[in-house]
């Protein structure tokens, strides 16, 4: 089974992202259904599929399957593409291309999805420690630094949107990782590669307040990823 879906899934990583340049996807979502791209693509799809699988034909239902069901989901993408944000757009066709690659493998080899795993205790503990991470230390963040002018230390007209926002949900989710997994010296490696970045800011602005202002972002992301991560790892030992 795990054999079966790992070729599946490097065909198909192979055909959508290896063999299919961008002319090609731009000349489906203008020309549709009458685009011979559209058509190539599938072509190619086939023949990896046969290939990775060595061409045993025990499986041809299920190159059938797979094949015909991804013309019908590129062919719905690009007419929903100018009606769906294209990103949630991307998501979901993969979303779709990898479930009819979960039936085709269910077909071959039954298996049992274990639903309860989803509701045990330490998976909910996971959970609920994502979240904490990112969106409520974000809120967290942004409650305890409101009480200083943002707009009066930063340049917003030089930034990405809510660039800062990702930044610190991502840093703050490679924190806890590196707390989980115990390699703490990550999070001296990520610290450190923050301040190198921040220098250059920092040294060009000399304000004393920009720099107090960092800090205290920094000391506050940092600290909070590494209590959720340090709550996460004992409260895992218990359930266990």
């Amino acid at each position: 089974m795990i054999a079966l879906t790992i070729k599946l899934i490097l065909s198909h990583l192979l055909g959508d992202f290896l063999f299919q340049p961008n002319i090609w996807v731009q000349d489906k979502e203008t020309k549709k259904y009458k685009s011979l791209y559209l058509y190539l693509h599938i072509i190619i799809h086939t023949i990896l599929l046969f290939v990775i699988l060595q061409f045993n034909m025990k499986y041809w239902l299920g190159v059938l399957i797979i094949s015909i069901s991804h013309f019908g989901i590129d062919l719905l993408k690009v007419n929903l593409q100018s009606k769906i944000n294209h990103k949630l757009l991307f998501v979901v066709d993969q979303l779709f291309h990898l479930s009819i690659i979960a039936l085709v493998v269910y077909y071959y080899h039954p298996y049992n999805i274990d639903f309860d795993l989803l509701y045990h205790p330490k998976t909910l503990l996971f959970l609920i420690s994502l979240l904490l991470t990112t969106l409520v230390a974000s809120i967290v963040m942004k409650l305890f630094i409101s009480q200083w002018n943002i707009t009066e230390y930063s340049t917003p007209e030089n930034s990405l949107p809510k660039a800062g926002a990702y930044i610190g949900m991502l840093e703050r989710l490679l924190i806890f990782i590196f707390i989980v997994i115990g390699r703490w010296e990550g999070v001296g490696f990520l610290l450190a590669a923050k301040s190198v970045f921040r220098y250059g800011d920092l040294s060009k602005a000399g304000d004393r307040k920009l720099t107090e202002y960092i800090l205290i972002g920094t000391l506050l992301s940092f600290g909070l990823a590494m209590l959720i991560g340090i709550v996460y790892t004992y409260a895992a030992k218990i359930i266990d």
